[in-house]
C-alpha cells in the first residue's frame, strides 16, 4: 500500500472537485482520507492504496470534474 498528497491548483473550489474525487475514490476502491479546500484556492487531498491505482487518479485529477481548470497538480508520495 502507498499513501500520497496531491495538491490541485487552478479553478478547483466550487466546482464539485471534493465530491468528485470521494467518487473516483471510491470507484477506484483506494481510501480518501481527507479533502480539503485551502485558503490559497487549491484542493489538498490525501489517498492510500495500489500504486498503480493510485496513478490512476492522478491521471484522473489533472483533468477533474467537468466545471474545473485544473493549472496543475503537485504529487507528494508520502509511503
Amino acid at each position: 500500500m502507498s499513501r500520497l498528497k496531491l495538491s490541485i491548483s487552478g479553478k478547483v473550489q466550487g466546482v464539485g472537485f471534493r465530491f468528485s474525487a470521494h467518487e473516483k475514490a471510491a470507484e477506484l476502491g483506494l481510501r480518501l482520507h481527507g479533502a480539503e479546500n485551502k485558503p490559497d484556492g487549491r484542493v489538498e487531498i490525501v489517498l492510500e492504496g495500489e500504486a498503480h491505482v493510485l496513478q490512476e487518479f492522478i491521471d484522473w485529477a489533472t483533468m477533474g470534474p467537468s466545471l474545473a481548470r485544473v493549472d496543475g497538480v503537485d504529487v507528494q508520495w508520502l509511503h
